[in-house]
Order: C-alpha cells, then sequence, then structure tokens
C-alpha cells in the first residue's frame, strides 16, 4: 500500500500558486528564517515547495501548509523543508582579495607583532557556511599563516553555522567532489586536502578539528552564543535578507566583535552603512569594518 501511495502521489498533478499563496509561502520563509523570496524567485519557491510535497505525499498547498505548523512532526519536516529553499552554492576561496586581506594585513597586526600585546588565540565566525567550503578556506588560511608567525604559537577555532542540516552534515564529514580540489590553490591543496580516489577528496583530519559545524538561525543572532569574536565572515548571506534586518545584523555583529575584530562582507552586500564602533577598511575590492576601541 505504501508503495502505491508513492506511485499515485508522483502522478497526481500538482496544484499552482497563485500570487496570494505565494505571499503566504514567503512570509511564512520570512518570519522563521528571515530569508525574503522576492516576487521574480516564484519558480523557485514553487518548484522547491512542490518537490518536498510529491515526497510526503501531498497534493494542496493548503494540506502540507497546516501540517507544518503540527507540533513537533511539523518542525521536523520544516528542517527538511528550509533545505530546499535556501540557496547552498558556494566555493573554496570564493573571493580570494578577501583571504587576502585577512593573511596578509589583518593576521600580521593582530598577531603577528611580536610584542606582549599580540593574541595567542583567535576565534572567526563563518555565517551562513552551507556546506563547508569557506569555513574550511578561512581555517587553511589562518593556520598556514599563523603558523609562519615567528611570534609564538597562535591558537585558532572557526565556529560554522547555517540554517541547513544537511549542508551542514557536508561540512562536518568534509568530503567533496574531486573537481572541487581545482577550486584550492596548489600550496594549500597539498598541505590540507586527501585524495581520496578519482571522485572524491576530503580535508584534512587536524583542519576538521579545528572547524566546529553548528545550527544557527540568523534571526536569533542578538542571542549569539558566540561573544568577543576576532574574524566574523559573512559573504553572499546578507543579501538574502530585507534591508532593515541586514542593518540590524550588522549592528549585532559589531557587537559580538573584540577591539581590533574583523568583519568581512561580500562587496556591494550593504551601501550606506556606518557603525559608530566600525571602520572601513581602505580596501578596493574588499567590503571590511574593523571594531573600534
Amino acid at each position: 500500500m505504501a508503495a502505491a501511495t508513492g506511485n499515485w502521489s508522483a502522478l497526481t498533478p500538482m496544484p499552482s500558486m497563485d500570487d496570494s499563496e505565494f505571499e503566504r509561502w514567503a512570509d511564512l520563509l520570512e518570519k522563521r528564517t528571515g530569508v525574503i523570496v522576492p516576487v521574480t524567485r516564484k519558480a523557485f519557491l514553487v518548484t522547491s515547495v512542490r518537490g518536498r510535497m510529491r515526497e510526503t505525499g501531498h497534493t494542496r498547498f493548503e494540506d502540507y501548509f497546516r501540517d507544518l505548523q503540527k507540533v513537533p512532526e511539523g518542525a521536523i519536516e520544516w528542517t527538511t523543508l528550509v533545505d530546499r529553499l535556501t540557496v547552498h552554492e558556494t566555493h573554496f576561496f570564493r573571493h580570494p582579495p578577501s583571504f587576502d586581506l585577512i593573511a596578509k594585513d589583518w593576521l600580521p597586526r593582530v598577531a603577528g607583532n611580536g610584542n606582549a600585546a599580540a593574541q595567542t588565540a583567535l576565534h572567526a565566525w563563518s555565517v551562513g557556511c552551507s556546506s563547508g567550503e569557506e569555513a574550511y578556506t578561512l581555517a587553511m588560511v589562518l593556520d598556514r599563516h599563523l603558523s609562519a608567525i615567528p611570534a609564538g604559537k597562535v591558537y585558532f577555532g572557526v565556529t560554522a553555522t547555517d540554517v541547513s542540516l544537511p549542508a551542514l552534515a557536508v561540512g562536518r564529514a568534509g568530503l567533496y567532489p574531486r573537481q572541487r580540489i581545482e577550486e584550492i590553490p596548489a600550496e594549500y591543496r597539498q598541505r590540507y586536502c586527501e585524495a581520496l580516489d578519482e571522485d572524491s577528496f576530503r580535508i584534512g583530519e587536524t583542519l576538521r578539528k579545528r572547524v566546529g559545524f553548528a545550527q544557527f538561525n540568523l534571526l536569533d543572532a542578538a542571542r549569539a552564543p558566540l561573544k568577543r569574536l576576532d574574524l566574523i565572515f559573512c559573504q553572499n548571506v546578507l543579501i538574502y535578507f530585507a534591508r532593515d534586518r541586514r542593518r540590524e545584523l550588522l549592528a549585532t555583529f559589531a557587537n559580538l566583535l573584540k577591539p581590533g575584530g574583523l568583519l568581512v562582507l561580500g562587496a556591494g552586500e550593504v551601501t550606506n552603512f556606518a557603525h559608530a564602533n566600525l571602520r572601513r577598511v581602505d580596501h578596493r575590492q574588499v567590503l571590511a569594518f574593523v571594531r573600534n576601541t
């Protein structure tokens, strides 16, 4: 009977979604995650919701929407659906100028001056880490350049967060398709990657231990357990939030940074932003801010 039900739902025509129905689903996503789905991406939302409805045997948007409100089973189903509704496009070393800024300008200043004020531990946050490529890139850059500092051992850790549990599972495993290794510069590839077979490679265990993955909803950023951070890396995340929400998040990030801490954003993600505790870094290719005292 279960197999028959599955086949029937696969053959049953899925309903169309009018504008009012789309607004209801878009509003649900924004309220629960903060992510905005504009009407120009209606087809994406409809395809994602319909796909999950087929898998669960639902044939009406109204019934599926109602079931998502149930406790606790609705919360479990929402975790699966939200993975379909959020974007996981990411790459290793996606924006090289940002990592160059961290390695060549910021790190020597906060950890490599050789005097008593130099830090001996650094904590970075990879915001919206998706499947872990960004977080591991950060860890590679920090490890390689901190190990070259003659002033003494500097320890570091990277906390990587995302709303998607499946994406986080990929990150924890550190296992990726073999072709993705070409995104990693040769000097990092040789040091931090292990080829498993012709189809896959893995981030080395020593580096994987430096990165902790956790589910986190940015709507709760003001209550984040992370405090006194040295580096916040948040690229290609804020573009999915409403303008007012972006500014709220930026103010929260500013409060979470230590004096001298660095906030790195995606170029063009925010405009005309200023904060009393942040000073913009003078760089043509990178949008970044340093926390004042």
